[in-house]
């Protein structure tokens, strides 16, 4: 064949594009047991973080064994569905259904004979998704720890939601108010107690230049926690601040 022929150009063509895509559909499959695996693991290391245990990928699933008693899988009625397995739960996908069609994972934790319970959050920032996890103590109330996350909240302003500084102003706060109406915490700009001292206000100060994102902070961790009262009210009754 004539090699500077039309057809010897588009055959060489044809066929370098037909190479290039079986051997990146290759790389793509062979890496793909293994991108599910650390995705796994990475979970598994979020969820220990809000009860206060730190592990690399190579330990987090040890850890996540010796730490997590119960993964449970609940309906909007707070009845425990053995058919879903609550950590394949995927909440990107489960909020594209009713809320009665959905099912809510929570995970119950025991660490040196304290229980918490750790609840997946998913909500809307500025631009794109935010998501995270929350635990409460054993009295269902008391915030442990929390963990956020997000898809492509601005640099130096939202994407702060994933530094400790702001994740730690969390801890000790309220989400159910003296008389067990669940308020939630509010990212509040216009906060009186900057540096959280009050864990009784429902309240932690805001990120400066972040208004939208700590907004979505807010509405996702009430309305997550919204589905779950049915199971939190119906196992040892909620203890509420005093």
């Amino acid at each position: 064949m004539n090699r500077d022929s039309n057809s010897y150009t588009f055959l060489f063509a044809t066929l370098m594009v037909l190479v290039v895509a079986s051997t990146l559909a290759f790389t793509a499959s062979s890496l793909k047991d293994l991108q599910n695996a650390n995705v796994r693991k990475e979970k598994m290391q979020n969820i220990l973080a809000t009860i206060g245990i730190d592990s690399d990928r190579e330990q987090a699933e040890n850890l996540y064994n010796k730490y997590i008693k119960k993964q449970l899988s609940l309906t909007q009625e707070g009845i425990v569905d053995q058919n879903v397995n609550a950590f394949e739960i995927e909440l990107n996908k489960e909020l594209k259904k009713a809320p009665s069609e959905q099912r809510f994972p929570i995970y119950e934790a025991n660490v040196e004979g304290d229980k918490y319970y750790i609840v997946p959050l998913r909500g809307a920032g500025l631009w794109n998704a935010i998501w995270g996890y929350i635990a409460l103590e054993e009295d269902k109330n008391t915030i442990k720890g929390a963990v956020f996350d997000h898809a492509g909240e601005t640099a130096g302003l939202g994407a702060e939601i994933t530094q400790d500084w702001f994740q730690n102003r969390f801890l000790g706060e309220k989400v159910f108010d003296i008389k067990g109406n669940l308020v939630g915490i509010n990212v509040s700009k216009t906060n009186n107690d900057p540096k959280d001292l009050d864990k009784d206000d429902h309240e932690v100060d805001a990120i400066s230049g972040a208004t939208i994102t700590g907004d979505g902070v807010t509405n996702m961790i009430i309305e997550r926690l919204t589905h779950y009262l049915p199971y939190l009210k119906n196992n040892d009754q909620i203890v509420a601040s005093n």
